[in-house]
């Protein structure tokens, strides 16, 4: 099984950027997805996650209004619409499936830098 990440860069304070997961060597259906984050001397958070249907999302209380969770289920892909995007949310970025409640699936990251 492996998540592949792609979609971070460098970007200007207020820009935008979107990150895609694809997962590979399994069908994840039904399973919950997420995206985490985590900055330099700073513990791995979590920013959002979206269930198979997407009726149920949620996201860290910091992005909420900025930053879309969404997910392609034929392409067994989940993706990270970020915009106004601020200093703060310099991290690598991860995504990870959620399987019978624990997060068990984890890909590599994507370096997200934003400049002010």
């Amino acid at each position: 099984v492996q998540l592949q990440a792609s979609g971070g860069g460098l970007v200007q304070a207020g820009g935008s950027l979107r990150l895609s997961c694809a997962a590979s060597g399994r069908t994840f259906s039904g399973s919950r997805m997420g995206w985490f984050r985590q900055a330099p001397g700073k513990e791995r958070e979590f920013v959002a996650s979206i269930s198979w249907s997407a009726s149920s999302i949620y996201y860290h209380d910091s992005v909420k209004g900025r930053f879309t969770i969404s997910r392609d289920n034929a392409k067994n892909t989940v993706y990270l619409q970020m915009n106004s995007l601020k200093p703060e949310d310099t991290a690598v970025y991860y995504c990870a499936v959620n399987v019978a409640g624990t997060w068990n699936y984890w890909g590599k990251g994507t370096q997200v830098t934003v400049s002010s």
